[in-house]
Formats: structure tokens, C-alpha cells, sequence
């Protein structure tokens, strides 16, 4: 399979001020395991692994400035952290997520509080609550949803507790409700996955979409992206099958299974994250078929899911890099020194093809 050439659009909005870009272009590689006791166990040793903002053209855009979102002025360094993490740590994605997070604060000194709400969403309300209740000065979320959030958005601005949310987005106001948020441009990813699947393809066939889980803006916008950009450039491309894995190995397994059965001549399978896609890899393993039979294409970049298309059985990945605790603390420190800080902090991300799995398997985690 040929490489597929990124195609980035140009943000129509500034991302951060030009000091905080040029610090953040220096960020390394983060932790690639963790525990719940914390530390950065297992450490990656790469250091072009690290998450780069995207650069935009004319540098405009809403920002965020202290006296713009209430509060005032802390040192990050004597400052109490917290962070809430939405889904259960068997995904390599949350790992290496968390794990970039607590190195950070290991690395910056700063006291960190760390909660799990296990794929449950109540939970991780009451967990951000219970965090503020143990005085975090400052939050980073990873949201399980986007909608419900006002009970947690009340407590945080009734003590003016700045609010960063990292690789999904909230259903609130920036620079009123939080502050800003940093993650990748999902329907650009949709858009990146749908090309290498119809490079894949030769733009003929019936395909199928492994959504993600309900209720967040990563599956409405991964899922849009591909849609329109296979409907604009590959009309003979039809998808014929829709079902949610919830970004699950096991459900996107089961899933793949009825599809199997359901569309026997499926020649393309798009899972939004690697964990479906490695699903429906053991599920055509299990109907006997042969690598490359049906063409999958996946996004998240882990390392299993780059070892796939080095096996044969993946044929595209496209990344979504979960190492944001430079960028997140950098953030923080950035908009509690008084700095103005963009509310839409995006992501470049990379991409695995047939042509540089194996190279730069190490870069995957």
C-alpha cells in the first residue's frame, strides 16, 4: 500500500501565544505505563513521540485569560492538581494517557490527586466533586461524555477552579465553564481514516464503521469526517454496516462477528479506535480468513494495533496521540501566570501505513 499523504487543514484559530508554542515544540515522550499508585513506570525512551501543536495561519482565535475566567494568579508549582480519568486502564490509550500525566507532575514537582471513573460516568461526577472537596486548585479532565457536566461546572466556579479537558470535549463555554481544551481534530482523523480506506480499497466496495461510544463528540465527529470525505471522493465506497464496539477489543470482536455473518462480502471494516479494530482482526481470524481479506483501517496508533499492519491484518492507522501532560501542564502554568492561553488547543497527529509500520513501531504505544 502506498503512503498516505497527511492532509492538514489550516485552524482558523490561534492555538496558543507564540512563547508557549515554542516551548511546547521542545516536548519529549512521556510514560507509556502506570499504575494507580503513580510514578512513570516504563518510561518511553523516544523522544519524537511527544504531542505538537498545529500551526495555524494569522494566529487569531478566542483565548482565555485569568481575569476573563475569574480567579487570580497561582504558582503551579505549590498548586494541587487533579485529575480525572473516564475510562477503565486495559485500553493502551488511557494508559499512556495517565501515565503522561502523572510523569509530568512527577517531573514538575507539583501534587497531584488522580481519580478512575471505570467507564462509568456517575462515578466520574462524583469523582471531579470529590476531587475539588480534597482541594484541587486546578482540574484536568478526560470526559467520559460530553453533556452533563453542570453539577461539577457549578462547584469548580462557585471556588473559581480553572478547568483544562483533554481529548474530548465538553458540551460547555470556554473561558466561562473551563478553560480550554486540548485534543486532536476528530473529523480531521475521520477524513485521514476514509482516505487510506479508500486507498486500501480501490474506492469499490461495501465497508463497515465500528462506532464508538454514544455521547461523546470523538464518535459524532471521527464518524463524520470519514462519512463525507467517502461520500465526496469514493462514491463507489458503500457503507452498509453500523454498529457502536463503545471502543471496546471484545464488543468490536462480537461486532464483527454478526457482520460477518450478516455481510459476507464486506471488503473494508473502519474502527474509530484500535481496540475495535484489533477486535474485528480476532474476529476474521476466527472465520478463517486471510490477512489483507478485508481491509481495516483504525485510529489511535498503539502499538498492537502498528504490529497489525506490519502482520498484515491492518492496513492504515491513523494516530491520536494520548501523551498531553506537557501540554496540559504547560497549559495551566501558561494561563495561571496571567497569560491568555487558547480555548482550542489542537493536535498534529501522525499516521502508520504498510510503508513505515515497522520503522517507527518504536513511536507507538
Amino acid at each position: 500500500m502506498k503512503p498516505i499523504a497527511a492532509q492538514r487543514r489550516v485552524h482558523a484559530r490561534t492555538l496558543l501565544t507564540a512563547g508557549l508554542v515554542t516551548s511546547l515544540a521542545l516536548v519529549a515522550g512521556c510514560a507509556k505505563s502506570e499504575d494507580d499508585s503513580g510514578g512513570d513506570k516504563g518510561a518511553s525512551q523516544n523522544t519524537d513521540s511527544g504531542q505538537v501543536v498545529a500551526s495555524p495561519s494569522g494566529g487569531s482565535g478566542p483565548t482565555c485569560a485569568i481575569d476573563a475566567y475569574g480567579g487570580k494568579k497561582i504558582d503551579l508549582k505549590s498548586a494541587t492538581v487533579g485529575f480525572s480519568q473516564s475510562e477503565k486502564e486495559a485500553n493502551p490509550f488511557r494508559i499512556a494517557e495517565t501515565a503522561s500525566i502523572k510523569a509530568e507532575a512527577k517531573k514538575r514537582g507539583v501534587q497531584l490527586l488522580t481519580a478512575n471513573a471505570q467507564s462509568q460516568f456517575s462515578k466520574q461526577i462524583s469523582d471531579v466533586q470529590d476531587l475539588i472537596a480534597k482541594g484541587a486548585d486546578l482540574l484536568v479532565v478526560a470526559p467520559l461524555n460530553s453533556d452533563g457536566w453542570e453539577p461539577v461546572l457549578r462547584a469548580a466556579a462557585a471556588k473559581h477552579i480553572p478547568i483544562v479537558t483533554i481529548d474530548r470535549k465538553i458540551n460547555a463555554t470556554a473561558c466561562k465553564d473551563y478553560v480550554s481544551f486540548i485534543g486532536s481534530d476528530f473529523v480531521e482523523q475521520g477524513e485521514r481514516a476514509a482516505d487510506q480506506m479508500i486507498e486500501a480499497t480501490g474506492g469499490k466496495g461495501e465497508i463497515a464503521i465500528l462506532l464508538g461510544a454514544a455521547g461523546n463528540n470523538v464518535t459524532t465527529e471521527r464518524t463524520k469526517g470519514f462519512e463525507d470525505r467517502i461520500k465526496e471522493k469514493a462514491p463507489g465506497l458503500k457503507i452498509v454496516f453500523r454498529q457502536t464496539g463503545d471502543f471496546a477489543r471484545e464488543k468490536g470482536q462480537s461486532v464483527t462477528e454478526n457482520l460477518i455473518q450478516s455481510k459476507p462480502g464486506i471488503k473494508g471494516i473502519y474502527a474509530e479506535n484500535d481496540e475495535m479494530g484489533l477486535g474485528a482482526v480476532n474476529a476474521l481470524k476466527g472465520a478463517g480468513k486471510k490477512p489483507g481479506e478485508v481491509k481495516i483501517v483504525t485510529i489511535d496508533g498503539t502499538r498492537n494495533a502498528v504490529q497489525g499492519i506490519v502482520d498484515g491484518w491492518i492496513d492504515g492507522v491513523v494516530e491520536s496521540n494520548p501523551r498531553f501532560g506537557p501540554l496540559a501542564f504547560q497549559t495551566l502554568d501558561t494561563f495561571t501566570q496571567g497569560q491568555k492561553v487558547s480555548q482550542d488547543i489542537v493536535i498534529q497527529d501522525s499516521s502508520y501505513t504498510e510503508s513505515n509500520a515497522k520503522s517507527d513501531l518504536g513511536k507507538a504505544y
